[in-house]
């Protein structure tokens, strides 16, 4: 027996644990954050309120030292606000529109909240040195106490002052009294582009939801540049209150520009004695570990494929910031997931990808944490999908509330949707256990909601996003029932010029992917790919609804698409269950047509996203009935029937 290699491992063991202990005390004592790092790494919070709201904004307990002049958030009812020229605006929602740190705020008055009925009667103003409108808002013009009042008039405020609004586009409707000045009041609120156009009803709920959905304003920093180096070399941005000129907050203190010399920027020697007895006790402990891998080497490969990976993660992530610029979610590790599912406690459902968690955030904030177990590539198409949906804001995109990409383990942290996804509420008549079902009138509106949240992909980012994956399986629904797209795994992002996206494969699940995604002889890979994933899903959800049985062998979706196709071609009964009244008729009937032709296979017979939109929206009497779909999909092998196919992109 060799005594002296047991003498030198039971000799080893205290020697690890003191080294242990001193580098961890050392590190503990002379490394830790500086308060500026800590305090402005967290965004402006308001009560019970969770926001991103951060650089350059301050305010709260998010000292002034975090923002600049001119951007304090003050928490008014636990509703964070900010002043200009006198007027209160509510801050709705704060996103990065750009590749760059700039943030876009959507904002809101205050006094117009919940009322058309102001105490006082003042016109928008902002403060340009700051802000400029985004995304071209349009205003609304309010004219108050008008001798007589146009055809658009409301009797809001009171028996005897009425209410006149106009949108731009509609200024020539102006009455001639209104223009010679015998109102009271005329007042310019902005809303957003899309509310303006929907304004075609003369009804105070829509008028008020058009101007409590705010409108977008670009942010105005002249120390965008700087911010974004600061931000890629892992610190936060800030102000020096007494000259105010840009700082970069770092871990171990403040520089001018970057963290990339902050040993050098240690407020003190002691500091630097102190950094320099740390880096040596780490020092030792690398060297033992050297050790005791030479003699327990199942040991040393377990630490170091944990030592590899947690660094090749923090490479991937400041490699893709560099990139792309910083990402306005908030990045968690797995310890924090484990804590906010309570260690995995209560399972919502599970996929291909692996589970979906219920969790808590220390704000009480409830979310949906989306468990990844297939950990193929090196983590770049993993953050395509954390960069494909935090550049989005829409109230049909769900919001990804954070990440988590710690070595190996990876995690997306999603607004939790209590009613689950559209899948389940998609009745089957041969399954009993799916009893729960949605009326015509819901899943017109489903529908709808989930073409515009495709519409705003397509055309209303900055950088288009083909989802790739469109199936009722990726649609989750809020307690109101409203729909919202999820799972962005194979999404890709496009330039907006771009019509045509090249692709090595097939992506997607079977029974939705387009034709020529997996054969190109069909045409190219466009945003009408997703179209057709659209117009297959529309067919699931009337198919749900049939009562009669399709004589087939293989009941696959392929078919019912002709099936439904012969009935409309010979005008007979559609077959459907739960038809009430002649409104469902017509919505049925609608939403056949509208898939009909969203699945035709030649890519440039189907319609955009927007004439979807228009089709549902407007009567189906005008709705004509497209050519027979003459491919509906890929056949499925028994083996694969469920599975979803993924490729890297060129």
């Amino acid at each position: 027996m060799n005594y002296s290699f047991v003498f030198f491992q039971s000799s080893l063991i205290p020697l690890l644990l003191i080294t242990s202990f001193l580098s961890i005390n050392f590190r503990s004592s002379v490394c830790a954050d500086t308060a500026e790092y800590a305090n402005c790494s967290l965004p402006v919070t308001c009560g019970s309120v969770k926001s991103n709201i951060s650089y350059p904004f301050w305010g709260s307990d998010r000292p002034e030292y975090c923002g600049k002049s001119g951007f304090e958030v003050t928490c008014n009812a636990n509703v964070p606000m900010i002043t200009m020229k006198k007027i209160n605006f509510r801050i709705l929602d704060m996103s990065s529109s750009t590749i760059t740190p700039t943030p876009t705020v959507t904002v809101a008055r205050e006094d117009y909240w919940n009322t058309l009925c102001p105490p006082s009667y003042i016109d928008t103003d902002l403060n340009f040195s700051l802000f400029e409108y985004a995304s071209g808002p349009q205003n609304v013009s309010f004219y108050y106490g008008c001798h007589e009042a146009g055809s658009s008039a409301l009797s809001i405020c009171n028996s005897t002052v009425t209410v006149t609004f106009l949108t731009e586009k509609e200024t020539a409707k102006l009455p001639d009294s209104t223009a010679s000045g015998s109102c009271a009041a005329v007042v310019l609120v902005p809303v957003s582009a899309a509310a303006a156009e929907a304004l075609d009803k003369n009804e105070t709920s829509t008028i008020q939801s058009a101007v409590d959905g705010g409108f977008e304003l670009n942010v105005q920093d002249d120390d965008t540049v700087l911010c974004n180096n600061c931000v890629v070399s892992g610190g936060f941005c800030g102000q020096n209150t007494t000259n105010a000129e840009f700082v970069c907050y770092c871990q171990y203190g403040t520089s001018a520009t970057t963290c990339d010399s902050k040993l050098a920027t240690s407020s003190s020697s002691g500091d630097a004695l102190g950094l320099k007895l740390g880096l040596g006790a780490a020092g030792l402990v690398i060297l033992v570990i050297v050790v005791v891998c030479c003699f327990r080497k199942k040991l040393s490969d377990k630490f170091t494929f944990f030592w590899m990976n947690k660094n090749h993660s923090r490479e991937i992530v400041q490699e893709f910031l560099k990139d792309h610029g910083p990402l306005h979610v908030k990045r968690y590790s797995y310890l924090d997931v484990k804590k906010m599912t309570d260690s995995f406690k209560e399972k919502l459902g599970q996929g291909g990808y692996g589970g979906v968690y219920k969790g808590k955030l220390d704000d009480g904030c409830l979310v949906a944490v989306k468990i990844l177990n297939r950990t193929k590539g090196n983590g770049e198409e993993f953050m395509n999908e954390v960069a494909a949906i935090s550049r989005t804001s829409h109230v049909n995109i769900v919001r990804l509330l954070g990440f988590c990409f710690d070595g190996s383990e990876r995690a997306l942290i999603y607004q939790y949707m209590p009613n689950g996804s559209l899948e389940k509420f998609i009745y089957d008549a041969n399954n009993p256990q799916k009893n729960q079902h949605l009326a015509w009138e819901a899943l017109d509106r489903i529908a709808l909601g989930i073409a515009r949240g495709l519409e705003y992909l397509h055309r209303g980012c900055n950088t288009r996003i083909l989802h790739f994956d469109i199936k009722p399986h990726n649609i989750l629904l809020d307690e109101n029932f409203s729909p919202k797209i999820s799972d962005f795994g194979l999404a890709k992002i496009c330039k907006g010029n771009e019509s045509i996206v090249s692709m090595l494969g097939a992506r997607g699940t079977c029974g939705y992917i387009a034709p020529e995604v997996f054969c190109r002889n069909f045409g190219g890979v466009s945003h009408k790919s997703d179209v057709y994933s659209y117009g297959m899903m529309l067919s699931v959800m009337v198919g749900g609804k049939k009562n009669i049985s399709v004589e087939v062998e293989d009941t696959s979706e392929i078919y019912f698409p002709h099936w439904i196709y012969k009935r409309l071609e010979l005008d007979q009964e559609l077959g459907l269950q739960n038809i009430m009244n002649e409104g469902d008729k017509v919505i049925a009937r609608k939403l056949i047509i509208v898939s009909l032709w969203c699945i035709q296979t030649n890519p440039s017979n189907r319609p955009s996203m927007k004439q979807v939109i228009e089709m549902l929206e407007g009567s189906v009497e005008s709705l004509q009935i497209p050519p027979k779909p003459y491919l509906s999909s890929p056949p499925k092998s028994p083996a694969h029937s469920s599975s979803t196919t993924s490729v890297s992109i060129q």
